[in-house]
């Protein structure tokens, strides 16, 4: 994963064609699931991969309507030929070996998607291999996701956002875990010119995720709203699905808010600055 992520970094400084973008009526479905904050999914090909993803998105979206106030819409399928990406937040898209790469005027909609404040999620599912020289997604990922314009990549630090926006967390499981997960890395700013100043763009949100701990199979429910895919054993395994809950609860709300909570780091020292201010400038107008 390493080597993989360090060769989409060099790629990203290569530059790109830009087109216009054709200006048309936007989908209906598109539309209610832009206004009711629906939870995306990139259509592989694979029935069986595209149904766990949908199963997936309807499980954190029934995670983030009982626990939070957001209420995601039933999850959309998007073809990325196909498919207007403008009025979307967020994609989850499960890296194969038999999905086809999409088509340059599909890479410059996923470009604009991203420069625009959406985020995507790359997730090649092979957490439970990767790293053990076995076989895994390096590869399939790379002829993925090279042609993206994408940031510099680097490990999710400890202190990151992700690991405080709403749950306190200190890693981030799916079916799998103990793999990294790969975000902007810090200091990609417009004044050091690397990545073209993502941070500034997305409000300090990285517009590109990258895992391998198959977050789908672990969110995933059926209709009546029971686990599909078996994690661990017993109540390790139970809890471990429970913090990849909290883990894609956390993902959206980064997503939606961006980095406020990164701010309110500051709060308690901008507060006792304030009170201190107050107190002097009282003090000075006493008699």
């Amino acid at each position: 994963m390493i080597r993989l992520v360090l060769m989409l970094v060099m790629v990203a400084g290569l530059p790109g064609g830009r087109v216009a973008a054709q200006q048309q009526d936007p989908d209906p479905a598109l539309a209610a699931a832009a206004r009711q904050v629906a939870l995306a999914y990139v259509l592989t090909g694979d029935p069986d991969t595209d149904e766990t993803s949908r199963q997936g998105m309807d499980g954190l979206s029934q995670g983030l309507t009982l626990r939070t106030t957001v209420e995601p819409g039933p999850p959309i399928g998007i073809d990325l030929d196909r498919d207007d990406l403008s009025l979307l937040t967020f994609l989850y898209w499960p890296v194969t070996d038999a999905q086809p790469a999409p088509s340059p005027s599909a890479y410059l909609k996923l470009d604009h998607f991203l420069r625009s404040g959406g985020m995507i999620l790359f997730d090649t599912g092979d957490g439970d291999v990767a790293g053990l020289g076995g076989p895994d997604g390096e590869a399939e990922l790379q002829r993925l996701a090279a042609p993206l314009d994408i940031p510099p990549l680097a490990p999710v630090p400890d202190d990151h956002v992700l690991t405080r926006t709403f749950y306190l967390l200190d890693d981030f499981p799916g079916r799998w875990q103990g793999t990294p997960l790969w975000a902007e890395a810090a200091g990609t700013t417009a004044e050091t010119g690397a990545g073209v100043g993502f941070r500034r763009l997305n409000d300090g949100v990285s517009p590109v995720l990258i895992g391998a701990n198959d977050w789908a199979e672990a969110w995933a429910i059926d209709d009546r709203g029971l686990p599909t895919h078996q994690i661990g054993s017993g109540l390790d395994g139970e809890r471990q699905r429970e913090l990849a809950l909290r883990f894609g609860i956390n993902l959206i709300m980064y997503v939606l808010t961006g980095n406020y909570k990164s701010d309110q780091v500051h709060v308690p020292e901008l507060l006792d600055r304030l009170g201190r201010d107050a107190w002097q400038g009282g003090a000075e107008s006493l008699p």
